[in-house]
C-alpha cells in the first residue's frame, strides 16, 4: 500500500471511530478542541491530517496514531496456543479493551515461578476449574463464579493448579484502561 492510499483511509476512518460511538462533529470537537467544519473536511478528504490534528483524536478515540494511519487488519478470531493456554480473541475493534476466553491445560503455568510486567490493566473471570494467581508477593486461588483485577505493572503470573482445564474470561487494556463496574441495582419493594 502507498502513501497516498494510507492518507487517504483516515477520514474514513476517523468517521466509523466517530460513528461508531453515536458521536457528532460538536461533541469530537469540544472534546479536541478541533473546529466542526476541520472535523468534517478530514472525514471526508478535504482536508489532509496533520499530526497536530491526529494527535488529540487518537487520544480523544483512544486508539494510538497507528491505528488511525494504517488499515485495519483482517480481525482474526484464531486462537493462539502456547505452553498449554490457548487465548482465543473475542473482540475485534481497534483500541481501548480486548476480550479473551483463555483455557489452561492441567499444570499449564506451574513449571516457572518467575513473573512478567507489562503496561495495562486485566480483569480475569473464572469460568470454570481452578486458577493460581502470583501478583508480585501474594499467592492465591480463585475458583468458578470468582473474578480478579490488577494492574499488569505489578509482577504477575497465572496458572492452573488443578487437573482439569481452566476456563477463563479475561479483559485486558493495554494503555491502563478499567473497566466501569456497576453496582446491582437494588430492588425496591412493592
Amino acid at each position: 500500500m502507498d502513501v497516498q492510499e494510507l492518507i487517504d483511509g483516515v477520514g474514513p476512518r476517523l468517521r466509523r471511530l466517530r460513528t461508531d460511538r453515536d458521536e457528532t462533529l460538536a461533541a469530537v470537537s469540544a472534546a479536541t478542541g478541533i473546529s466542526v467544519s476541520t472535523l468534517s473536511r478530514l472525514e471526508s478528504g478535504g482536508r489532509k491530517a496533520t499530526l497536530e490534528l491526529l494527535l488529540p483524536l487518537a487520544a480523544h478515540h483512544d486508539v494510538t496514531l497507528d491505528e488511525l494511519v494504517r488499515p485495519a487488519r483482517k480481525a482474526s478470531r484464531k486462537a493462539v496456543v502456547r505452553q498449554g493456554v490457548t487465548y482465543l480473541p473475542l473482540s475485534t475493534a481497534p483500541g481501548g479493551l480486548r476480550a479473551y476466553k483463555v483455557v489452561l491445560d492441567p499444570g499449564a503455568g506451574e513449571e516457572s515461578e518467575d513473573q512478567g510486567v507489562h503496561e495495562g490493566y486485566e480483569w480475569v473471570y473464572v469460568m470454570s476449574g481452578r486458577l493460581r494467581m502470583r501478583l508480585g508477593s501474594d499467592d492465591f486461588e480463585i475458583t468458578s463464579g470468582e473474578a480478579a483485577e490488577f494492574d499488569t505493572r505489578l509482577p504477575h503470573r497465572i496458572s492452573n493448579p488443578g487437573t482439569r482445564p481452566t476456563e477463563v474470561l479475561t479483559v485486558f487494556g493495554v494503555q491502563g484502561e478499567r473497566m466501569h463496574v456497576r453496582a446491582k441495582p437494588k430492588v425496591r419493594s412493592r
